[in-house]
């Protein structure tokens, strides 16, 4: 029989497991033969360096060492598994800071974790067999200057390989730090995080070295695609309250579709009919969810990358619309009924300009009215009115709803239509859970008009992400009727956005359109003029109004195409075209995601406290 050294049996292990992982627990789009070979060879090369390391050590330390190093490359990928299947992402280093939002996920975690999830550590069970067996085949021995030189001339020689393959695939690979699929497919998930690190030491330094003078060309492209607001709504809406409140997960399949005859949003549905509806709206997410919805509404600014800005950049300045509106009189709270510390809240708000944050100590929980992550929104609501009437007029309340939170828990006697029956429990969870949020908004409304408060009020309703990962993409396709294509799964990260002004009637506007206009259009129809202010939205009710929307990850909806996983469409025949009739919208996205993240990464606005005039 051959012999082989432990070291080369736990790289060869390891190896084949990362590659079937990549086969099974995440979608990797492959293209060819050459990319299937970059992702079948992509982890070689750091399983090489990083065990590698051992045969400078002598037999028993290199066993240790061994061992040791094939637990935590392990538990890297299996983190990025359970992390992937609810986000259809790879973690970041600064998704790992976010310790403090760790306690508050329960039932969520639990749902992502499987008990035949322990067949991703079958390898290591193995490595550890060898190690203490020691069997005929396997060999350990001390190695020589030259072996181990030769050895690292191969692990290198493998990288190169792997970088020259993927830059012929992809030019300026490294450069796409906003397309974590791209990066992952091409040097892989263990690579990824090393780069990523560099990534986050770079970010660290950005702000150190940050002067201010990056906001001259930034500042030039803003006013150049400055839109006037809309002569007849302007101020449209002066000196009334703002209720803006952030439905959890809802997204716009489920306006105006029926489960078994019943609506699923029936008071949404007749809401829309008397307030402006804006039904191509996308939200621009990423791995900060919720705090990410939040952040973007809030400054017109596009989130990180990577992890969330509530966490990573919560001290910088920003000319964020709670504290514009402070300056022009009102008064600035949030309501959410669970911890303060969650997402870095208690600490992002007062650098947004929020005067009141009514959190989990100002609401009475108990076990009758909570279920999943917290309060149930009916009672959160009624709550949140004692504390409403509390607040000097004029003033912006935002509230942030929990029960149509993953994994859509709710109680039986909660529950308010006829189950769906896909035999796929978080799709059929969900509706269950936008029903029920459906009907809080609805009985909030009703106790405004109760309580005298909704004459003097604007409402705003808007989706903060997905709620149906990719993950479900074969029930989807049989709830819609439809496969789930690219450009399907696009049209599926459009969410509700709806402004309702007492006495004005309703209409639906088909512009393309983000949660990052919301800011823009919100503080014209307040009669706050935005034209100095450092954002990359539009007033979707201008004339001029320009119809694209770039996502996080780079891709981008505008009026004729559609841009995704790299991949062109036009959207009249939904077919795919060539990558260069994309070309001028693909630079542009780029360049407004770059300028965004210069902003927050160098707190470039500190440099300019006094630089609008509101």
């Amino acid at each position: 029989m051959p012999k082989i050294s432990i070291t080369a049996i736990a790289i060869l292990l390891l190896w084949i497991k990362t590659y079937i992982v990549y086969k099974t627990s995440f979608d990797i789009p492959i293209d060819n033969w050459k990319q299937e070979l970059i992702l079948f060879m992509n982890p070689l090369s750091f399983l090489l360096i990083i065990l590698g390391v051992g045969l400078f050590l002598k037999e028993k330390k290199r066993n240790i060492y061994i061992g040791t190093t094939t637990i935590v490359i392990s538990f890297v990928l299996y983190a990025n598994v359970v992390f992937y299947r609810f986000y259809n992402d790879y973690i970041t280093i600064p998704v790992l800071f976010q310790t403090s939002n760790m306690s508050d996920l329960g039932s969520s975690v639990s749902e992502l974790l499987h008990f035949s999830d322990l067949l991703y550590f079958a390898d290591v069970f193995i490595i550890f067999l060898v190690i203490l067996l020691k069997p005929a085949f396997a060999v350990d021995k001390q190695y020589t200057k030259i072996s181990r030189t030769a050895f690292f001339i191969t692990a290198a020689a493998v990288a190169f390989l792997n970088i020259g393959l993927a830059e012929s695939q992809w030019s300026n690979l490294l450069t796409r730090t906003f397309d974590r699929e791209v990066l992952v497919k091409n040097i892989g998930t263990y690579n990824y995080h090393v780069y990523d690190l560099f990534l986050q030491t770079k970010s660290s330094a950005q702000r150190a070295m940050a002067d201010g003078s990056e906001l001259a060309d930034i500042n030039q492209y803003i006013q150049e695609s400055y839109t006037p607001p809309n002569d007849q709504l302007f101020g449209a809406a002066k000196d009334k309250n703002v209720y803006l409140i952030a439905m959890e997960s809802v997204q716009s399949f489920v306006v105006d579709q029926t489960i078994n005859g019943e609506e699923i949003t029936p008071f949404l549905n007749d809401f829309i009919k008397e307030s402006y509806y804006f039904d191509q709206f996308y939200h621009q997410t990423a791995q900060g969810k919720s705090s990410d919805a939040e952040f973007i509404v809030d400054t017109a600014l596009y989130p990180l990358g990577r992890g969330a800005v509530f966490f990573t950049h919560s001290g910088n300045q920003y000319d964020a619309m709670p504290g514009i509106l402070r300056e022009n009189g009102y008064t600035t709270a949030t309501f959410h009924a669970n911890n303060k510390s969650f997402w870095n809240r208690d600490i992002m708000y007062n650098s947004l300009g929020y005067d009141r944050f009514y959190s989990l100590p100002y609401y009475e929980v108990n076990q009758d009215n909570s279920v999943g992550w917290g309060l149930k929104d009916i009672e959160f609501f009624e709550q949140s009115i004692e504390h409403i009437k509390d607040l000097p007029s004029p003033f912006l309340a935002k509230f942030i709803t929990l029960t149509n939170h993953f994994p859509f828990e709710l109680k039986e006697n909660d529950q308010l239509m006829e189950p769906y029956a896909s035999g796929d429990s978080i799709v059929d969870n969900y509706f269950q859970t936008v029903r029920y949020t459906d009907e809080a908004i609805k009985q909030f409304v009703h106790n405004l008009k109760k309580e005298g408060l909704y004459e003097e009020s604007i409402i705003v309703l808007y989706g903060d992400h997905y709620g149906i990962s990719e993950n479900h993409n074969h029930t989807m396709g049989e709830f819609l009727g439809q496969e789930v294509t690219p450009l399907v799964s696009m049209d599926l990260q459009r969410v509700p956005f709806v402004i309702h002004i007492p006495g004005q009637k309703g209409e639906t506007i088909s512009t393309v359109a983000g949660q990052i206009d919301v800011k823009p259009t919100l503080l014209n129809l307040l009669g706050i003029e935005t034209r100095n202010a450092f954002q990359f939205g539009e007033d979707l009710f201008s004339e001029n109004h320009s119809q694209f929307t770039v996502l996080r990850d780079g891709s981008f909806i505008s009026e004729d195409y559609v841009y995704t996983r790299n991949t062109c469409y036009d959207r009249s025949t939904e077919k795919q075209i060539g990558k260069n009739e994309c070309g001028a919208f693909i630079e542009q996205a780029e360049k407004e995601l770059g300028y965004s993240d210069a902003i927050i990464n160098g707190d470039l606005l500190r440099f300019y406290t006094d630089f609008h005039e509101y």
